[in-house]
């Protein structure tokens, strides 16, 4: 209730605002006409402006301008494009039209940046790394999707979930939702406040509608916030007063050829976006904006066997009994039948008809090399929704106060569905996120407020669902009803089918492969097949269950509100100063399907401030920066993060950059309050509160190594006493007592925010007549407290939790538990520190005549780290990475071309899903264009991964192979 009070007050003031605004008759009407000067072409979103005001306005789609002032003649305008030499044009008497040409740049570097000091500079004067797509390098961009350009920059890692879920990082840490990189989209956060990973990709601005993007790689929080760890990414939409008119995007396209996935064909493309913005007397202006995405996504093809125990990857096939395939899920569920056969023995009376036989099926799988058996699963394709569609659009209503400050209403919406990776793989069916925002600004100060309202839709865990769904077919071990139990099937089959084979000359090896292939063929009958009536009776009924009633089903309603304001103060003449200060409230909701809020709904208040300090010397030779923030989260104590910069002016357009700065973040809702059941273990926060309610006071917990430890001593001395003669029971009794000094239960130490110090050197500069643009930065870094998992065992009995990890006892189709060992999973932070180092390099050459190269080169590296057993810290970052690009805006009068490659080296890839080894790759995209100025269009024929030689950017993530399209703009410019 009092968000809802000062969101109210907030929409009060700025009515009042808006009300007392004055507008004055104006006295001269001024009109033209902007034009390229080499093709003649009309030139849109021109900025016109009267010198030393803020009185101006911008040519619409047709060129056209309009400019009323009560100023006196003459009057100084001054007219600028990006791309093109400005012009000052004095106007002494009111011609009936001006006619003004721009004259095309032709060196480069001479962009503006915001992002860096949130106030307007030039990228060559950036006090630290930037990177920056306009429309031009949009528009010419080969990828299919604007939001994919972003990784062809220097240093930019990319994981793709699925076709429409991309997660870019820098400076290492990646992964399937990165919260250590900050996306902000029209001044808006962009993550997802439950399900915490950014949604730009699916969820933003239309293609048609983005201005331009600015990427920060590495510490950027003091100016934006939690999470700006290893950078920020900002994306901007066209204001209606600068870009006015219709403007449409028909693309289609063909994806899946030579899909690795058997029987699968290519599959069609579908891509339609338009726009409308219109402003009246450049006073009151709209914007209206839709986009429509439909494909089939990208398939997880990878079905090598993952050792979870070991947490490796071989090239075992279906045939072998303890197959847990990547991209399979059911097979999960697995056990060790000696475990079940010696619990039976010791329950069951020796004078019991079955008796005899669990004796014989127990010798018998004592002999077998594969005495763990995993239930039969299901290929991806079969399970996820792969009919992947995403419908996003925005609504804008703008007013001019005065000339200078500016009130709008935004409403953006997106929903769609696709794939996402985390602890396990999800289908996101139908997710909906809305995003409301009232906003006023000036160049001199803003104020906004926004919410982000988000519904996980019918999205559910494909991994429990298959686990589940088997379950509901064929209980995997039932002791009230033995002989319907998958596994007591499938043990007397194979007790059958071994003896039969012994029988007919077959040696134990022959005999135990024929033995667990009639086994499962025994155990499997009656299985669900997908595409029946009754699988797809019980998937449905699965997916709409929540997790937390024994489904599948998220049930996610989190909610995000937000307010802050900046002021830059100009009273002090010898500084530049800004201030800024920011509130922002999460409301967690899931109703215990993904939060432990089944109580009810959690709050979670933020607040924070900074101030930035700029100062130039010598005739602007030394530019310094210093900025400050603070920032307090309820749960946490309070954070203060500096930031020190300098840009040294070595010669013109030739500068050197030197900083030092300080990030943080304040771990997501998920770190805080996640209580999840899934994978191998079950998801727990960090907060206190969560080990209270699983008892790890009273009942201790122990680290893997510690267990791993244990089982070591034990299996050691169970050995022994078994070779000296000693019974089972005798054996066991004396290897716990042996062993058990050897367990420490794990201590916890207080919940922290993570902290980050970076030292950064940088360069920047044009050469050869200014056709060069060289970038080049070194950075140092160090992690404190920093974020991760840790992976801790819980159990009744010290003797099962050991034996549980030696996989001597069953594992329960849940996964979560072993006899009764309970694993977890828990946000903590490392009591080292981590510590990475990395450089960049890039070259840009524009010989003339539109022809132009370019390349760039990152080395980033985890320097040796003492992290403990168990710890996932998701550094997934390639020691080299590469982009060559090449390209001609004038290769024939209208045509353009670009061409990229990119290449990635190898690495260790690492999440809660999987680990393993990832291979390098490479992919070349290309798009030649024409131009058509009559009718104000583009024709683009383009492809990403030219060469569809298919690739994974994480394990257990999809395939990516060829997206070929083509398309028709109209009004694109």
């Amino acid at each position: 209730m009092k968000t809802i009070r000062k969101i109210a007050a907030l929409l009060c003031l700025f009515q009042f605002v808006a009300i007392v605004g004055i507008t004055q008759q104006k006295a001269n009407t001024l009109k033209g006409t902007v034009r390229d000067g080499a093709t003649k072409e009309t030139l849109a979103a021109v900025s016109v402006v009267i010198k030393n005001t803020t009185e101006g306005t911008y040519t619409d789609d047709k060129g056209h301008f309009s400019l009323s002032t009560n100023q006196k003649l003459p009057i100084t305008l001054e007219i600028s494009s990006i791309g093109f030499e400005s012009q000052t044009l004095v106007i002494t008497d009111a011609k009936p039209s001006i006619e003004v040409n721009l004259v095309t740049l032709t060196g480069l570097g001479q962009e503006v940046v915001i992002s860096a000091t949130r106030t307007p500079a030039r990228i060559l004067e950036s006090p630290v790394s930037v990177e920056r797509l306009g429309i031009k390098e949009l528009r010419n961009a080969p990828s299919a999707n604007y939001y994919d350009n972003v990784k062809n920059l220097k240093g930019v890692d990319v994981v793709t979930s699925g076709m429409l879920f991309s997660t870019p990082t820098t400076r290492g840490f990646a992964g399937s939702g990165n919260a250590r990189l900050n996306q902000l989209v029209d001044g808006m956060d962009n993550q997802a406040p439950g399900l915490n990973f950014a949604v730009g990709s699916t969820v933003g601005l239309t293609e048609l509608d983005v201005d331009y993007m600015e990427l920060l790689p590495g510490a950027s929080s003091v100016l934006y916030g939690s999470g700006g760890m290893n950078g920020t990414l900002l994306i901007n939409s066209k204001n209606p007063f600068k870009y006015q008119g219709f403007s449409s995007q028909y693309k289609l396209g063909v994806n899946h050829l030579n899909s690795p996935t058997p029987n699968q064909g290519a599959k069609p493309y579908y891509d339609i976006a338009m726009r409308y913005a219109k402003a009246f007397n450049n006073k009151f202006a709209f914007k209206v904006t839709a986009q429509y995405i439909k494909a089939q996504d990208w398939h997880v093809s990878d079905t090598r066997n993952y050792n979870r125990a070991s947490s490796t990857i071989d090239d075992r096939t279906r045939s072998y009994p303890a197959y847990d395939g990547i991209g399979v899920y059911g097979d999960e569920t697995n056990f060790n039948m000696n475990s079940i056969t010696e619990g039976l023995l010791s329950a069951i009376p020796s004078g019991t008809p079955t008796w005899q036989g669990i004796k014989t099926m127990d010798s018998l799988f004592r002999l077998s090399n594969n005495k763990v058996i995993s239930r039969t699963g299901y290929d991806e394709i079969g399970v996820v929704d792969y009919n992947t569609y995403n419908l996003r659009g925005n609504v804008g209503l703008f007013y001019k106060i005065n000339s200078a400050t500016e009130l709008s209403w935004q409403t953006y919406l997106g929903t769609g569905t696709t794939a996402y990776t985390a602890s396990d793989r999800y289908s996101l069916r139908d997710y909906k996120i809305w995003q409301h925002k009232l906003e006023i600004k000036n160049p001199n100060w803003f104020l906004r407020a926004y919410t982000t309202q988000e519904n996980a839709g019918d999205a559910f865990n494909a991994t429990a669902m298959m686990r589940i769904l088997n379950e509901s077919q064929k209980p995997s071990f039932n002791i009230s009803n033995l002989p319907g139990s998958w596994a007591m099937q499938y043990g007397g089959a194979y007790t059958q089918a071994f003896l039969q084979a012994r029988a007919a000359g077959a040696t134990n090896a022959q005999a135990e492969t024929a033995a667990h292939a009639a086994a499962r063929a025994f155990a499997d009958q009656g299985r669900l097949e997908p595409g029946s009536a009754r699988y797809q009776q019980i998937f449905d009924s699965l997916a709409n269950v929540p997790i937390s009633k024994g489904g599948a089903q998220f049930l996610d309603r989190t909610n995000l509100y937000m307010t802050e304001g900046q002021y830059k103060i100009h009273q002090i003449d010898f500084m530049d100063v800004m201030v800024g200060a920011s509130w922002k409230r999460y409301v967690l909701n899931s109703e215990g399907t993904l939060f432990a809020d089944t109580a009810g709904r959690i709050n979670i208040d933020e607040y924070g401030a900074y101030i930035q300090l700029q100062k130039s010397l010598f005739k602007d030779v030394l530019k310094l920066n210093a900025a400050g923030r603070y920032d307090k989260n309820e749960n946490f104590k309070g954070r203060f993060t500096p930031r020190i910069s300098a840009v040294v002016k070595i010669a013109k357009d030739n500068n050197l950059r030197f900083s030092y700065q300080q990030a943080y973040r304040f771990p997501t809702t998920q770190n805080q309050w996640i209580n999840l059941p899934a994978g191998s273990a079950i998801l727990i926060g960090g907060l206190p509160q969560l080990r209270e309610f699983y008892k790890f006071n009273s009942n201790p917990v122990y680290s893997l190594a510690n267990v791993q430890q244990y089982g070591a001593a034990f299996t050691q001395a169970y050995t022994a006493a078994l070779q000296g003669g000693a019974s089972q029971q005798v054996a066991f009794g004396t290897a716990a007592n042996t062993a058990s000094a050897t367990l420490k239960p794990h201590q916890f130490g207080e919940y922290k925010a993570e902290s980050m110090h970076s030292f950064e050197v940088g360069y920047k500069g044009l050469l050869l007549d200014k056709k060069l643009l060289i970038d080049a930065f070194a950075y140092w870094s160090t992690y404190q407290n920093f974020l991760g998992r840790q992976t801790v065992i819980q159990s009744k009995s010290q003797l099962a939790g050991a034996l549980g990890q030696t996989g001597l006892i069953q594992q329960n189709p849940d996964r979560t538990t072993v006899g009764d060992r309970t694993v977890y999973s828990v946000s903590v932070n490392a009591k080292e520190d981590v510590k990475v180092n990395g450089w960049g390099f890039s070259a840009d050459y524009m010989v003339g005549n539109g022809l132009s190269f370019g390349g760039n080169v990152a080395y980033n590296n985890m320097r040796e780290n003492n992290l403990p057993t168990g710890f996932i810290s998701y550094w997934n970052t390639p020691k080299y990475r590469y982009v060559l690009s090449a390209g001609h805006d004038k290769i024939l009068k209208d045509w353009s071309v670009n061409i990229n490659y990119r290449w990635q080296q190898s690495m260790y890839y690492e999440s809660d899903f999987v680990v393993g080894n990832l291979p390098a790759f490479g992919a070349l995209d290309a798009q030649i264009s024409r131009r058509l100025p009559k009718i104000k269009s583009l024709i683009k024929l383009g492809a990403s991964n030219l060469l569809n030689k298919y690739y994974q950017n994480g394990v257990g993530n999809p395939s990516i192979g060829g997206l070929y399209y083509i398309s028709f703009g109209y009004n694109v410019f």
